[in-house]
């Protein structure tokens, strides 16, 4: 099931198609970034193997880069997953229902969804905060600062966060 707008829905113009344009966009630009970021991971799994097993030589960063790589593609890929309806739901009660009860139930579903979001998005942007300042690491053999390795869980739930708005927008419209 797409949760994607109707042209009609959109094209009418206002601030308010105009916010859900704009979420839609940096939600797909998002998506595309976390393509990037999984074949990174598996460039960086390949070259593990390649220099491991046919090099026999060892390896520091790889996994660690893979792990966050594939983790950022994950937490920023989220906001497309929202928009294109491609999450998992549970929807036999709403659509037996129909109508005004299964809109209200998708509102309150939505409004739960963006609560999460927007809590989780404050906790993780204090989390960057705190790793920054802190001159936080790994703490291992690689040993890189962490807070780029939180930034995607605070940016990706940022925009989840926006994108549900707009979808409670689009549901209303």
């Amino acid at each position: 099931m797409s949760h994607s707008p109707p042209p009609a829905a959109i094209s009418r113009g206002g601030p308010q198609s105009g916010y859900i344009r704009l979420m839609d966009r940096i939600s797909r630009w998002m998506a595309y970034l976390a393509a990037v970021l999984f074949v990174a991971g598996v460039v960086a799994i390949c070259q593990m193997v390649f220099v491991r097993y046919l090099l026999g030589q060892s390896t520091s960063w790889q996994t660690e880069f893979t792990v966050f790589s594939v983790t950022a593609a994950m937490l920023l890929g989220s906001p497309y997953v929202l928009l294109t309806g491609g999450h998992v739901a549970v929807t036999v009660l709403p659509d037996k229902l129909g109508g005004t009860p299964k809109r209200i139930m998708n509102l309150v579903a939505s409004l739960a969804g963006l609560a999460f979001c927007a809590c989780l998005a404050y906790a993780a942007w204090v989390y960057v905060a705190e790793a920054w300042h802190g001159g936080w690491t790994t703490g291992t053999v690689w040993n890189p600062p962490l807070w780029p390795a939180v930034l995607p869980m605070a940016v990706g739930a940022t925009q989840l966060t926006l994108q549900y708005v707009a979808e409670i927008l689009r549901q209303e419209g």
